[in-house]
């Protein structure tokens, strides 16, 4: 899917509309910078405190995930409003430095990206072994033992692959294709952009180490001072907005999706002031309350997904353990029970995660195409880099 006809299923960010805008008045005084800096911030605020409004069986689900990144990609559109707004202010100290600390964080955030699709990548191959369980034991007319073996194979290498999780990311990561390589060749200005960023996030290595890669995202991600404040007209609390945006979602993607050493340890520590950090704090402790259930401490991801594939992989291999053939009513009833919950979960493992991949990607191509636009507008580019 080609970046540019992304639509988010929100449907929130008015970006064209305030293009036009500022089209049309290219005055911009400091009282309109105030006031589009105040919007920017509330309406952050407003698409996270929706989402950490989520009840518990929403929480990290496909879904769940899907509406975060939509919301990640409205607020990224919002804020490259506000920078197109204020290119004047991009060449000047302390924001000058202050984007480029951002941007060297987005490109740290596309490792994430990359290690993420292999996470997808690796559920499908779960998804397709509980297509077999299913085409054995679902839509039968008779149970019989040929079918239970078929379905015992099946769940007998689920069971492994979520065990082996850890190694088998390692074997995904060595094979990894960045998005960077996806339809980079769709237009002449697009492919040179992401050309340039295959030497920045080519893949992840079989060193590399999620939990390292978003330490080093919020390392020195502190609240601007007021002389910093001052200094930008207020900018550097839009950078710092969308810095602790980046990271939260970054964060939330590696704590849901299996990748490669997902340690979740990451420090949140936002001052209470800012209007949107009650929702990302909140959302922050939600995951980390789940991560530390006895049942999901030792889990390959918190995607809701993937706790009820373990969960029934589980009770259905234990169950076709005690069959006896033939089968007792009770039993086939009870069997029949467990493939229909199971089909449930396939169900919609197979309608999100190809959007999700889809929404990964686009992801991927916003932060690249972002960063560009913000250091041509500073006077860089890429070539000068």
């Amino acid at each position: 899917m080609p970046a540019t006809d992304y639509q988010t299923n929100t449907g929130r960010s008015i970006l064209h509309n305030r293009r036009d805008h500022v089209a049309m008045d290219s005055s911009h005084d400091p009282n309109s910078l105030e006031a589009e800096l105040e919007t920017f911030q509330k309406q952050v605020a407003e698409q996270f405190h929706e989402l950490a409004s989520a009840g518990h069986d929403e929480l990290l689900s496909l879904s769940w995930v899907r509406n975060l990144l939509d919301v990640f990609i409205c607020c990224q559109e919002e804020f490259r409003v506000v920078l197109f707004n204020n290119k004047p202010y991009l060449g000047r100290a302390p924001m000058d430095r202050l984007i480029g600390e951002f941007y060297e964080r987005s490109v740290k955030a596309l490792d994430v990206c990359n290690a993420i699709r292999d996470g997808i990548e690796q559920i499908r191959q779960w998804q397709k072994l509980l297509e077999i369980v299913l085409c054995a034991l679902d839509n039968q007319k008779c149970l019989g033992e040929g079918q239970t073996r078929r379905a015992k194979k099946a769940l007998i290498d689920l069971t492994i692959g979520m065990l082996d999780e850890k190694e088998s990311s390692s074997a995904l990561a060595h094979r990894n294709r960045s998005f960077g390589r996806h339809n980079a060749a769709s237009s002449t200005k697009e492919g040179k952009n992401l050309g340039h960023f295959r030497s920045l996030s080519w893949g992840v290595s079989r060193s590399w180490s999620a939990s390292r890669q978003l330490q080093v995202m919020g390392n020195n991600l502190s609240a601007p001072k007021g002389n910093e404040i001052g200094a930008t007209n207020g900018l550097a609390v839009a950078v710092y907005t969308i810095s602790c945006v980046l990271l939260l979602v970054m964060w939330a993607l590696v704590a849901a999706i299996p990748c490669q050493d997902r340690g979740l340890q990451t420090h949140f520590s936002i001052p209470r002031q800012f209007v949107w950090s009650a929702p990302i704090l909140s959302i922050h402790e939600k995951i980390l309350e789940e991560s530390k259930k006895k049942e999901r401490k030792n889990a390959c991801g918190l995607l809701k997904e993937i706790y009820q594939t373990e969960k029934l992989t589980r009770q259905m291999n234990e169950l076709v353990d005690s069959l006896h053939f033939p089968l007792s009513e009770d039993k086939e009833a009870e069997v029949r029970q467990k493939v229909k919950e199971l089909g449930q979960v396939f169900e919609s493992l197979k309608d999100g995660l190809d959007p999700l991949e889809r929404q990964v990607r686009e992801v991927f191509h916003r932060i690249v195409r972002s960063r560009t636009e913000g250091l041509e507008s500073m006077g860089r580019g890429n070539g000068s880099e």
